[in-house]
């Protein structure tokens, strides 16, 4: 593992004040983005506060639910990735205060800022589902959202030989909540489908969504619903999973369209996409928004990614409040944006570099099948393949989501070269 010498600076000490330019707080796809960027454009005196030692390309996961992947494969050690003469203080962040420029860590460290950069991710809220986190990895029950858990959903897959596979999708709708990828709880929907197709299993598939479609893009929600139909998939909308009962295996979901009533469906294996927010301390907040749907969420600007009220705030990636799917592919281009305009406060101009909301949502759709979603802020197609048609299922998409990506991720992403 790479030192902190090799790095170039000093550690940090617990409860010492310290002082940088910039302050990065997250070590994830966002954090590190910027750092390279940022360094590569030859800004010196960055810090970068993250408290793992590893760091995860979490969208393999899917992959490592469905057997296709093994988890190892998606791990690395985070200091390989801190770029040299950055400081990793390897803490969590607590408190920001951005009246003082100032953030606080566990252990009782003060780093003070010039400019911060805000990017730790979010968090699971498996508190909002009775009994859901007591019973993960255990009696069928899993989420492909933990490196941990993601290779007990293929195993639970491969256990389950007749009855009801089911995957759920929290409520993205209720103020102060989201999920990340927005996709992978219908994605390994599909890919059980189709393992338990390949081996003639009589499993009944369910994917059951708190929201009222399948997905928000109507051409690409088209072309999901068709799947379903192919792998006869009961796909029930509007309803939110509140309860499990890990000994009855049975799942109790609010109807979302009916106020106070609830349904319960038991299963054989049940895969849960969380309910997730942005960590307490962002939430807790001035930079936060105070109120409606992004409230605890980081407010910025979701073009310049600038804070309105501190200008030498900004923000990226999953706990920015920004109205679109939270994907690494939506990170890649969040970050030259960020950089550009952090770049030019810091020089006493006006950003003038815009993001227009696109992300990218890689739908594996069967083993060897897989659609590319990718839209803006409005909701509208942005191909970016030329002469693909990615509203289609395609072999070479799967290889992309396979190979491609995880060698760009690590190869050029975390070093500011894509």
């Amino acid at each position: 593992m790479q030192t902190y010498a090799e790095v170039g600076v000093a550690p940090v000490s617990a409860r010492e004040t310290v002082r940088h330019r910039v302050v990065i707080i997250g070590g994830g796809t966002g954090g590190i983005a910027v750092a390279a960027q940022l360094t590569r454009k030859g800004v010196h005196d960055v810090a970068i506060i993250e408290p793992s030692s590893k760091h995860y390309y979490q969208p393999l996961w899917t992959l490592v639910g469905a057997g296709v992947a093994k988890a190892e494969q998606s791990v690395r050690d985070e200091a390989r990735f801190i770029p040299k003469g950055v400081r990793w203080i390897q803490d969590h962040a607590v408190e920001i205060d951005p009246e003082k420029q100032l953030v606080c860590t566990r252990s009782g460290t003060r780093v003070q800022y010039d400019f911060l950069v805000v990017a730790p991710g979010v968090v699971s809220e498996w508190s909002k589902i009775q009994g859901a986190e007591e019973s993960l990895g255990k009696n069928g029950i899993s989420t492909n959202y933990s490196y941990e858990l993601a290779p007990k959903t293929w195993e639970f897959i491969q256990q389950t030989k007749e009855g009801v596979a089911l995957f759920t999708m929290p409520n993205t709708a209720e103020p102060g909540y989201t999920i990340k990828c927005g996709g992978a709880p219908q994605k390994i929907a599909y890919m059980a489908a189709d393992y338990f197709r390949i081996h003639n299993r009589p499993v009944k598939v369910i994917y059951a969504t708190a929201g009222g479609v399948m997905f928000a893009v109507p051409e690409f929600c088209q072309v999901l619903e068709g799947i379903c139909e192919r792998y006869h998939i009961e796909v029930l909308t509007k309803h939110e999973l509140v309860a499990v009962d890990p000994i009855r295996k049975v799942a109790t979901f609010a109807l979302k369209d009916k106020p106070g009533e609830t349904r319960e469906i038991q299963f054989d294996m049940l895969h849960i996409g969380p309910p997730q927010r942005a960590p307490q301390f962002v939430r807790e907040s001035p930079i936060a928004h105070q109120e409606g749907q992004m409230i605890g969420f980081v407010n910025v600007d979701i073009h310049t990614l600038q804070n309105p009220n501190y200008p030498n705030v900004f923000a990226l990636g999953d706990a920015a409040g920004l109205p679109t799917s939270r994907t690494g592919a939506a990170v890649r281009k969040q970050a030259p944006v960020l950089v550009n305009n952090l770049l030019r406060v810091m020089n006493g101009k006006e950003p003038n570099k815009r993001y227009d909301g696109y992300t990218a949502c890689p739908i594996v759709t069967g083993y060897g099948r897989l659609v590319l979603a990718e839209f803006d802020y409005s909701n509208k197609p942005t191909p970016s393949i030329p002469f693909i048609n990615t509203c289609k299922e395609r072999f070479d998409m799967w290889l992309l989501k396979r190979y491609g990506l995880p060698w760009m991720y690590w190869n050029l992403m975390l070093r500011g070269l894509a």
